[in-house]
Order: structure tokens, then C-alpha cells, then sequence
């Protein structure tokens, strides 16, 4: 773990103490687990050069069957969530184009992140908090496989924006601004 950058680490760590301590993915904890869960660090600070970044992301993922998934994390930029999410449609637009859309899928992780249907504060917007902008590739089919055998998956985004208001916005403030600090 010596050769991960510090924003690396503080992601694995994120996935670690949220997503598998929180149960937030309930399929999370298996691969990482197995070490099928890559993590990536692109230093990129426009959207060209990130897309160059994403696209290498996706032809390792292409040709390396054992990861399962890919965090691609951004120490550098698009710290601004406006820019993020211009980022985020050109990486989805990038799968359309390039035919991969239905193999690959983007999961989006921000500090900042806000749903389109809630206030910045919102603490439910937590579920989707992490220390670095990230886009998260997933093997589609490998999730639909999981999701058959996992019961009512629609109920997972509910059951995590209760545990965010159970914890409340300090509670994860304090994880990310932490999280941030270990650089």
C-alpha cells in the first residue's frame, strides 16, 4: 500500500470506514475483500485530459477481467461540482460512443455532491460524499447478477439516506475532513 497516493488511500479508506462500514454498497465488501477493487489517481485538472484518464480506466477494465471495479479518484481537479458532473456527462458520453454503455456503468462520488432533488445540506447527499471527486466503474453485468440475488435492491438508496439522518452531517463531515487531512 507504500506505492497508493495519499488521495488513493483516503478513498480506500472512505470505501472502507462508509461504503463497506455502512453498509452503503452491501455488494462492496466482497471484492474488496477478494481485492478485485481498483483505485486509480488522475491528476488531471480539465475535462480533456480526464477523459484520457477514464478512457485508459476503461480499456484496463476492458482487458483485466480480475478487477472487478474501478475507482478513478481526482486529487487535482474538479473540485467544483458543476465541473464534476460536465466531467461525468462527458465520461458517459465517452461509454455511449465508444459502445461500452451496458458494460460499464459510472457511479459518481463528490465532496460536494448534491442530488438535483435536495438542498446542498441535505444530509441525505452524504451517501455520495467522498473525500475526492471519483468516477467509480462497474461491470454491469456483474451487477445485475448480484442485484438478482439481492432482496429488494430499489430499497438500498432509502435504507442509506436513513442511516445518513440517523448520523447526521457531522458525522460524515468529520470522516471526510479527516479523510482529506492523511494527504
Amino acid at each position: 500500500m507504500d506505492d497508493v497516493s495519499a488521495p488513493c488511500r483516503a478513498v480506500q479508506q472512505w470505501v472502507a470506514e462508509i461504503v463497506v462500514g455502512l453498509n452503503f454498497c452491501p455488494f462492496a465488501h466482497r471484492e474488496v475483500e477478494r481485492r478485485t477493487v481498483r483505485y486509480d489517481e488522475s491528476n488531471a485538472t480539465t475535462v480533456e485530459p480526464a477523459l484520457h484518464d477514464f478512457a485508459q480506466a476503461v480499456e484496463l477494465l476492458s482487458v483485466r477481467p480480475e478487477i472487478e471495479t474501478l475507482l478513478l479518484v481526482f486529487s487535482a481537479g474538479f473540485s467544483d461540482f458543476d465541473d464534476y458532473l460536465e466531467l461525468l456527462d462527458y465520461a458517459e458520453l465517452l461509454l455511449q460512443e465508444s459502445g461500452l454503455e451496458g458494460t460499464f456503468q459510472i457511479a459518481s462520488f463528490h465532496p460536494d455532491y448534491q442530488f438535483a432533488d435536495t438542498a446542498a445540506d441535505d444530509v441525505s447527499n452524504y451517501t455520495n460524499r467522498a473525500p475526492y471527486p471519483v468516477l467509480h466503474l462497474l461491470r454491469e453485468a456483474s451487477l445485475e447478477k448480484v442485484l438478482t440475488r439481492y432482496p429488494q435492491p430499489e430499497q438500498i438508496p432509502a435504507a442509506n439516506m436513513a442511516t445518513a439522518e440517523r448520523l447526521g452531517a457531522a458525522f460524515f463531515d468529520d470522516i471526510l475532513l479527516r479523510l482529506r487531512n492523511t494527504d
